[in-house]
């Protein structure tokens, strides 16, 4: 195929697309964002996750990365610790890139288990312990969440807290 002949065919897929969307009965290609992490949700996100960190006396660093682990936005609360910037941009990207919690892939990551050695791929941007969560809208990955800055269980536990506020916050924006 030459130049010419990809974008007669580019032009005929899209022109089908047109035709499907005004038919539904033929087919609905979605454009809503109800399925996509965008700027508004994640800092909605993130304002219910500091509330519970800031309930639980802890200062976190917060971040909401997209279905690809890119990160959508990262707040830090006052006096968090620096290094937990990075550690919790890490977490979301672990948690999309590998579609689980940090959590969960921790117990698989073990010595002797069959993903040891993992947290040494990806540029050492795996992270393997607690604070990493999936964002998930009818049963769609959407996103993920990282939280750093406490204990391993202090982030599981809020990492936890903004998986299921999640639920509530898409249903209000």
């Amino acid at each position: 195929m030459n130049e010419q002949d990809i974008s007669n065919a580019v032009k005929a897929v899209l022109e089908e697309m047109k035709k499907e969307e005004s038919h539904p009965e033929g087919g609905h290609v979605c454009t809503c964002n109800k399925h996509k992490m965008n700027l508004r949700l994640a800092n909605a996100l993130i304002e219910k996750v500091k509330e519970k960190a800031g309930r639980m006396g802890v200062p976190v660093v917060i971040a909401v990365a997209d279905k690809a682990g890119r990160p959508v936005a990262v707040q830090s609360m006052d006096d968090a610790y620096i290094a937990s910037f990075d550690i919790a941009v890490n977490k979301a990207f672990t948690s999309a890139s590998l579609k689980m919690s940090t959590d969960a892939l921790s117990t698989l990551c073990r010595p002797g288990d069959s993903l040891y050695g993992l947290q040494f791929t990806n540029d050492g941007k795996i992270v393997i312990f607690g604070g990493g969560e999936l964002l998930e809208a009818e049963g769609k990955i959407i996103g993920a969440l990282g939280v750093s800055g406490g204990s391993a269980e202090q982030d599981t536990a809020i990492a936890a807290y903004g998986k299921e506020a999640f639920k509530e916050v898409i249903e209000c924006l």
